[in-house]
């Protein structure tokens, strides 16, 4: 089964530890050449040998050691070869043994940075593989439910936030959670964790959703009281497509309500809002579980607030309920309507927003009969 890509920011390769680009291999001999051509093509009396010297440096961010120790004695060679007029000073002295020098501390340089790359591109790709078994991509069906995520930590170089989403199939239908834990960042990610190993499993055995919402809250509480002055809470949204049903079940906890998409329009699923998770009030009153008529194309996109509290240079919030039935057609499938709101909303932050997003929207499956 093919994975949801993931959308937001990413680094370039090389900062990542990939091989550099091919213009920061080639800089140091395209540098050496110029300055060779240059050199002989001036007056003597005109010194540029002396920016040679940068060569071996140039060549340490790029290779490795051999290639800069190459580097290196090719620009000494060139100083101390007095008939190509490329050596500045005393050829023979102090401006030579200078030159060494800086080839041979960017050889070591060259050294320390490959090692250093090889560790930080172990590091990250443990951290990377850490980050998507507590939240791997949506997968493109669950059941009869087409899916499709976006997620965007605010933390750069994190694949995981404060925000959260998963889709699992159950003997009660597919489900669906979309929540915000409180903070962001890797701090967030333990709460992250936690919520979703806590859905997984009421997916499997609480036949009610307010049984499962009730189940997060329990185990924020329980996390909470394992730590002295914590406080966790978290807004989160249910969503059930019980089999065989042209309905739509919602369970809203003080989370932004979701969309249902309907051929060019769009309107917000109105449902009595629980307390957020992690206040312990869920056991005693039971949160209120909406049923929604849908039909077969109807798509239901579900949101965190980093995407409505999202604002542009003049500090107006995004406008999701109007911009989506704008930037994406009645016919699109979720991954292209996930698509078209990262990308217009990328364009009205200019940049992309400075908080955790998540985006998931699902399509009712076609069995669905008409509301």
């Amino acid at each position: 089964m093919r994975r949801g890509r993931r959308h937001g920011r990413q680094e370039p390769g090389w900062l990542r530890g990939a091989p550099p680009p091919r213009w920061a291999r080639a800089a140091p001999v395209v540098v050496t050449v110029v300055l060779v051509a240059a050199q002989r093509a001036t007056p003597g009396t005109v010194e540029l040998g002396y920016f040679l010297a940068a060569v071996p440096p140039m060549a340490a961010f790029a290779y490795g050691a051999t290639g800069t120790a190459v580097f290196a004695v090719g620009v000494v060679m060139l100083f101390a070869l007095s008939a190509l007029g490329v050596g500045v000073g005393n050829a023979q002295g102090t401006d030579l043994y200078t030159v060494a020098t800086v080839g041979l501390l960017s050889v070591v340089i060259a050294w320390v940075r490959k090692r250093r790359d090889a560790q930080l591109v172990s590091v990250r790709t443990v951290a990377e593989a850490a980050q998507l078994a507590v939240m791997p991509p949506v997968p493109e069906e669950v059941g009869p439910v087409r899916c499709a995520g976006l997620y965007r930590a605010a933390q750069q170089g994190t694949l995981v936030g404060g925000d959260l989403y998963d889709v699992r199939i159950s003997p009660y239908g597919v489900r669906a959670l979309v929540g915000d834990v409180q903070g962001h960042g890797l701090a967030a990610v333990g709460t992250v964790a936690s919520l979703l190993g806590a859905f997984r499993e009421g997916v499997l055995d609480d036949p009610e959703l307010g049984e499962v919402a009730a189940r997060l809250d329990r185990r924020l509480v329980e996390d909470a009281a394992g730590e002295e002055n914590t406080e966790l809470f978290a807004t989160a949204l249910l969503v059930e497509f019980p089999p065989g049903r042209d309905l739509v079940r919602v369970v809203s906890c003080g989370h932004p309500p979701a969309l249902l998409l309907r051929g060019p329009t769009a309107e917000e699923v109105a449902v009595d809002p629980a307390p957020p998770l992690g206040l312990g009030l869920l056991g005693a009153v039971p949160p209120a579980v909406v049923d929604v008529p849908v039909r077969a194309g109807d798509r239901l996109l579900v949101h965190t607030d980093g995407v409505t509290e999202a604002r542009d240079a003049s500090g107006y919030f995004y406008p999701l309920l109007r911009r989506v039935t704008v930037v994406s057609l009645p016919g699109d499938p979720p991954a292209e309507v996930v698509s078209a709101v990262w990308r217009d909303l990328a364009a009205f932050t200019e940049g992309g927003p400075r908080d955790d997003v998540a985006v998931l929207v699902l399509s009712v499956p076609a069995g669905a009969g008409p509301a």
